[in-house]
């Protein structure tokens, strides 16, 4: 008969080993904040773009790893955690370091640092699941188990979000405290907690205090997940529905109703596959055990695991579209990633549910951890300029601007100068040397020019016009008729706006009319055979402001009774008088 496995070590029995963590942790926080206080020194900012690009990089550096240290960290094998956390912090620093905050002129795409921090963040779960396996299954080099990977990706969440509950507790009671000595005159307290390097220190040294002290504590936290995954498996059912309703509907209202309702179709229906990920997998669990036993939350899986694809082709389709019709730029590249991501998910969870059914979920567990090392893979590559997102983007348009596909006036200067990163400025500067006509040059030489982004004027943008509802409106006296010129302007928002009841005093054949709603009135004339709506009290300028001036210096204010015009509504006064 097989000896049976030595039984594990429990948390409370961990904790008891270790109980210096806590204290390790929050002195490592307090000295990183006073070190990274040092090396930004907001009081002595240099003039440098390229020091301070520096010094940004090596604060993050500390602040990373010292944070990923912080979760990974074990007494066995700590070299390893060090490892870990060094790795991570080098990647999200040299990420800072190509495309950080400092240099805006030479920024590229900030979707760089997000795909390194996501990298981050998911190699950490995946390290420590390797690691415990290595623990348990020394023969198992490359062997990730999925129930301690899948804990530790919803526990370092938890973990994440307690800790900065703790370092708002602790602020709360420093500067309770610091109030309270200020009552008898002590002020050394309240004054210290406004100092910049106090501000740091504290918050760090509360945080890896709190990291430290919950970690200690690895069957609450547990807890804390299984209870935050339990609450979150209860609203699978309301998405699914919403989204087969969504989809269901689509075949009666055309994806046209899409465009038209908003710019942010994408990022919406990105929104809506990211919600059904994380609640499939709050209700499978991270193992069989742990799969949720109600038939609607198992229902509830199907649903939302097949709806995923669609949603993500429709978000490809949306982005397809727009590039289609305004060429590439890089958020509209970054968009292509994302919604390629959406679909691979989609994709791996439809056929999971389609070849297995009511057994998916061991599958949807193995596909999970296959696509979690791919995404990782994925993030960290487009965090490094190997992916120029700006040099294809700037090809593009160029490419559309020399065939004629964009014209020279709707042409977005703006973007290709500023959004486009070095690669579009290169771009600018080849225009302004050898553009296709000399009108290109000149606008690229312009445009070259520009100190910032404001300077160059904006590719023209024709609103979308709003068809004014004619059952909001009331005209008095009843029956008067008024001018198509005014009734073209009811929906500006200083006359009826876009919405509510709307009155329009108007007596007629009068050059004057008073639009009136429940929050604001405004005066409209016509002038020059245009309506405009009149301030009440134009502002004084000129030679007008000096003769008010001289008259205030000379005493020369009174006050008068005076008549005025204004709209009452049922009694009580609504917006400014106009006289």
């Amino acid at each position: 008969m097989p000896p049976s496995p030595p039984r594990e070590p429990s948390s409370d029995i961990e904790a008891d080993e270790w109980p210096l963590r806590s204290w390790g942790l929050a002195l490592l926080g307090a000295l990183v904040g006073i070190a990274i206080h040092w090396i930004v020194r907001p009081d002595r900012s240099p003039q440098d773009l390229n020091i301070m690009q520096t010094r940004a990089a090596l604060a993050t550096f500390l602040g990373v790893g010292s944070l990923v240290f912080g979760f990974v960290v074990e007494r066995a094998r700590i070299a390893w955690s060090v490892a870990a956390a060094a790795i991570g912090a080098a990647v999200v620093a040299l990420t800072i370091y190509w495309n950080g905050p400092f240099g805006a002129r030479h920024a590229e795409e900030p979707w760089r640092i997000v795909c390194a921090v996501l990298a981050v963040g998911i190699a950490a779960p995946l390290f420590q699941a390797w690691r415990d396996g290595r623990t348990r299954w020394p023969d198992g080099k490359h062997f990730i188990p999925y129930p301690q990977a899948h804990g530790h990706a919803w526990t370092n969440v938890v973990l994440w979000c307690a800790a900065w509950v703790f370092v708002g507790v602790t602020w709360a009671m420093a500067l309770l405290l610091g109030q309270l000595f200020r009552l008898i005159g002590i002020r050394v307290l309240s004054d210290l907690l406004e100092k910049d390097w106090m501000i740091l220190l504290l918050t760090g040294a509360a945080l890896g205090a709190g990291i430290g002290l919950l970690r200690d504590r690895d069957n609450i936290l547990r807890l804390l997940q299984r209870v935050v995954t339990t609450i979150l498996s209860v609203l699978a059912p309301v998405l699914a529905f919403g989204l087969v309703a969504f989809l269901a509907a689509i075949p009666f209202t055309g994806l046209s109703a899409l465009w038209d309702a908003t710019r942010s179709t994408s990022p919406i229906l990105l929104g809506c596959v990211i919600g059904a990920l994380c609640l499939v997998n709050a209700v499978i669990g991270d193992e069989a055990s742990h799969e949720a036993r109600n038939p609607v939350l198992r229902g509830s899986v199907a649903a939302l695991g097949i709806a995923m694809l669609p949603l993500g082709v429709i978000a490809a389709i949306s982005t397809g579209l727009r590039i289609d019709q305004h060429g590439l730029t890089p958020d509209r590249l970054w968009a292509v990633v994302f919604t390629a991501i959406a679909c691979a998910y989609g994709l791996a969870y439809l056929v999971a549910l389609g070849r297995w059914r009511l057994h998916a979920a061991l599958h949807l567990r193995v596909a999970n951890l296959r696509l979690a090392v791919g995404l990782c893979g994925l993030a960290l590559i487009l965090s490094t300029p190997l992916v120029n997102f700006g040099k294809l983007s700037a090809r593009d348009q160029i490419a559309r601007l020399n065939s004629g596909r964009t014209t020279l006036d709707t042409f977005d200067w703006r973007a290709l100068r500023f959004d486009f990163g070095q690669a579009g400025q290169a771009a600018v500067r080849r225009l302004a040397d050898k553009g296709r006509t000399p009108q290109i040059r000149a606008a690229a030489q312009r445009a070259l020019k520009a100190e910032n982004r404001w300077e160059i004027d904006a590719a023209p943008w024709e609103p979308k016009r709003e068809r004014f509802d004619v059952a909001r409106l009331a005209v008095l006296p009843r029956g008067t008729r008024l001018p198509q010129a005014l009734q073209d302007k009811l929906s500006q928002y200083n006359a009826c706006s876009l919405d509510g009841a709307c009155t329009v005093l108007r007596e007629p054949g009068s050059t004057e009319a008073v639009i009136v709603t429940s929050s604001q009135s405004h005066r409209w004339v016509l002038s020059n055979g245009v309506w405009d709506a009149v301030q009440s009290r134009p502002l004084v300028a000129g030679k007008d402001a000096e003769r008010r001036e001289a008259a205030l210096k000379a005493g020369k204010v009174e006050v008068r009774e005076v008549k005025r015009r204004q709209v009452f509504v049922d009694g009580q006064p609504v917006g400014d008088e106009f006289e």
